[in-house]
């Protein structure tokens, strides 16, 4: 049976997709055979980041509908094998989702993946609500600031309430803290929150600290996700989070500044 997992936050463009893209990414590199599915009916950008928006031919409406089956609905990534993407409609609203439809579908993906990835819209709405429902752990992505850490911390308020798990009285919904567009130079001056004030808010596990870069830009761009960019700070950071995730022991890079050549060789 697949391991469920919800990539969800409270405020929007956090950088819930791309990691969703880059985490699923990186389990199939690991040797997993995963799916990652686009609950962000009507708005629909994962097929973007994944570079197959011009194969999608059906998608999870048309299954949830009975008007496609799975093997004409999942799309095979070029990159990488053991991946698959579920896109989301782009022409139908979030109430098209059905929690006994979204349950078919994924019981159907539980036997022949071993990692599900829900891309989560954001907020507390119904899409998002179907998106956690069924999960067995979050990566719960944040950016070091009030207000997304403030939304983040309803969003666990929301996986422990709100989910299967919960209403079963079954374990809970393990959950993990991404933290995205860190900048150590900002948390210096003020501008931000600190990785420990926001672990303070939230008191969860860290998965990782995403730091800010170009390169997610870039790889969003060029459709291909930034976790195979392995000459940037942002992928090798997503890899870190996959392997921990997975339960390898990695250190927490990227939460200092880096310095240039004056400053390493005068130690300031």
């Amino acid at each position: 049976m697949a391991r469920i997992i919800v990539v969800t936050s409270g405020k929007g463009g956090v950088g819930k997709t791309t990691t969703s893209a880059a985490f699923s990414t990186g389990l199939a590199k690991a040797g997993h055979k995963t799916v990652v599915i686009d609950f962000d009916v009507g708005l629909r950008n994962l097929d973007l980041i994944m570079g197959c928006e011009r194969r999608v031919v059906y998608d999870f409406v048309n299954v949830i509908n009975g008007e496609a089956n799975l093997g004409q609905t999942l799309i095979k990534d070029k990159r990488i094998d053991n991946l698959f993407i579920l896109p989301a409609s782009q022409t139908r609203d979030k109430d098209a989702l059905t929690l006994e439809g979204v349950g078919k579908v994924l019981e159907e993906l539980s036997q022949e993946f071993d990692y599900i990835v829900c891309d989560s819209p954001a907020g507390i709405e119904r899409g998002a609500l179907l998106a956690a429902y069924y999960a067995d752990e979050a990566i719960v992505v944040t950016n070091p600031e009030v207000s997304s850490v403030r939304d983040s911390d309803r969003v666990l308020g929301i996986l422990s309430s709100k989910t299967r798990r919960a209403e079963k009285g079954e374990e809970p919904i393990k959950e993990h803290l991404l933290l995205t567009r860190y900048s150590p130079a900002r948390v210096q001056k003020g501008e931000m929150l600190s990785v420990e004030d926001v672990g303070e808010i939230l008191a969860i596990d860290l998965l990782g600290v995403i730091p800010e870069s170009k390169s997610v830009l870039n790889a969003s761009n060029a459709g291909v996700p930034v976790i195979l960019d392995q000459q940037s700070d942002a992928g090798q950071a997503y890899e870190d989070a996959v392997a921990r995730f997975l339960g390898e022991q990695r250190p927490h890079r990227f939460l200092s500044e880096k310095k240039g050549f004056l400053g390493r060789l005068f130690g300031s």
